[in-house]
């Protein structure tokens, strides 16, 4: 005879029935803890070795240009008489006097400019403005672009169409051209300006550089705008934009709390690459004289005048070269780590 095994009943054993220990519980998780979207994408960023080490120099280079001077004994627009054109690590005969007579005289590590300037300090100043620049073009750039991508792929059909024929035209107008009209239509009125109380800052900054701002706020928020509208465009259909409709939200407010809020990933990283474009664009205007106000430097204007003695003093020009290169290579490689850690197609 056979034995049907659909009704044969297995043994029972009481220890069946007795509560799973924490390893037997441990042993059936398959799946992972949930992360959010800026835990997971830190982790993957940590993962590209790449990307953290330019992290780890665009820190030691911010730290070098913000933090050393305060420490540094010699200041960017003093001129040492009898310290002119020192080579590195050398000191000039009244310097070595007083070495001879027991003071401690701090070297020139880079040496010294054709006015007796310490040349490291000027390095580490010129740093600072271009990174400032960078910076603050950046934020400029993010703000407008953000601003008039959004609006024009949220409300679309004529308004993007118009909107958008605006971002072609100014696709076609020379930045170089615009910033020499600039500086010489607002000369005379930021004379004025800093002539008052209370607006000595303009003349720090200069005409050159206060037009290069206004250039960036004119010109090169075009490509921020168009990377926006196109995340909006693929946003503004989602079911909770419907949603927010439905509730009664008005249009600024899904703009600001939905739809950019929803593409902040690619906002960074395209800040974060266009740092290294402001830059390169500032000492760029600084080689040709259109740049930073004297004594202020930068790393472009601190090239030009390098060029000048290029022959009798050729590593006045290494400094500023390598630190531009430097500084544009580490944002470029460290804004590619983010895009790849933050893109959600990127993640597989």
């Amino acid at each position: 005879m056979y034995k049907n095994v659909l009704t044969a009943q297995p043994k029972l054993n009481p220890e069946d029935f007795l509560p799973a220990t924490h390893d037997e519980k441990e042993s059936l998780a398959v799946m992972r803890p949930s992360v959010g979207f800026w835990k997971d994408g830190i982790r993957r960023l940590r993962k590209n070795k790449v990307a953290m080490v330019s992290f780890y120099v665009i820190v030691i280079i911010l730290l070098i240009a913000f933090f050393v001077p305060a420490f540094y004994p010699y200041s960017y627009e003093t001129q040492i008489q009898g310290s002119e054109n020192l080579a590195p690590m050398t000191y000039s005969s009244t310097e070595q006097a007083l070495m001879a007579s027991g003071q401690k005289v701090f070297p020139h590590l880079l040496g010294t400019d054709k006015l007796g300037r310490d040349y490291a300090i000027r390095v580490m100043m010129g740093t600072r403005v271009s990174l400032i620049v960078g910076l603050v073009a950046s934020f400029i750039v993010l703000i407008i672009g953000s601003i008039y991508g959004s609006i024009s792929a949220y409300f679309g059909g004529w308004c993007d169409l118009i909107m958008m024929r605006i971002v072609d035209i100014i696709y076609t107008i020379p930045d170089i051209l615009l910033i020499v009209l600039l500086t010489f239509a607002l000369k005379t009125p930021l004379q004025n300006l800093a002539a008052k109380p209370g607006f000595a800052w303009v003349n720090t900054l200069g005409v050159n550089l206060i037009s290069i701002f206004i250039v960036f706020a004119l010109l090169y928020w075009v490509g921020m705008a168009r990377i926006v509208r196109g995340q909006i465009l693929q946003l503004r259909e989602q079911e909770y934009v419907t949603a927010a409709r439905a509730l009664g939200a008005s249009n600024g407010r899904i703009i600001k709390k939905h739809l950019l809020t929803n593409c902040i990933g690619t906002l960074i990283v395209t800040t974060t690459l266009q740092i290294p474009s402001a830059i390169f664009t500032e000492s760029f205007l600084s080689f040709l004289g259109l740049g930073v106000a004297i004594p202020m430097p930068s790393l472009g204007s601190l090239a030009s005048t390098a060029i000048e003695g290029l022959q009798s003093y050729p590593y006045l020009l290494f400094a500023p070269s390598i630190l531009i290169s430097l500084i544009i290579l580490s944002f470029n490689l460290f804004g590619d780590g983010l895009r790849d850690a933050f893109d959600p197609k990127l993640k597989n």
